[in-house]
């Protein structure tokens, strides 16, 4: 239950900072990406939908996402999105607590794009 709160409040900080962020939305002017996170067995999945024009969020994994970070279990989900740094995401896929599904520049992306969210 605290990861589907998690993933919500992430969408609204998102968009939040889609609103106030110039440097946000600069990075999603020169291209949208979408993603989504879940947990293997797809109990608990969001997608986020992010471009110039706004942000989109929803339940579910829908297949045509550029990145999906894949978590083993919920409580591996919590642990490495509480601090998304580059070396936790890495420990978690070394670890198979974390697979990646997509392009790793996306994740870098991403990452980049998650730093204008604290």
């Amino acid at each position: 239950m605290m990861l589907r709160v998690i993933l919500w409040l992430l969408g609204f900080m998102l968009k939040k900072a889609q609103r106030s962020k110039s440097a946000f939305q600069e990075q999603l002017e020169t291209r949208p990406l979408d993603w989504g996170i879940a947990t293997e067995d797809l109990a608990i999945a969001r997608y986020y939908r992010m471009s110039a024009d706004g942000i989109e969020t929803g339940t579910g994994l829908p297949v045509d996402l550029d990145l999906e970070l894949r978590f083993d279990n919920p409580q591996s989900a919590m642990r490495i999105l509480r601090k998304p740094t580059q070396k936790a995401f890495l420990d978690g896929m070394m670890n198979d607590h974390v697979r990646l599904v997509g392009d790793s520049r996306d994740l870098e992306r991403l990452q980049a794009l998650l730093k204008h969210i604290r």
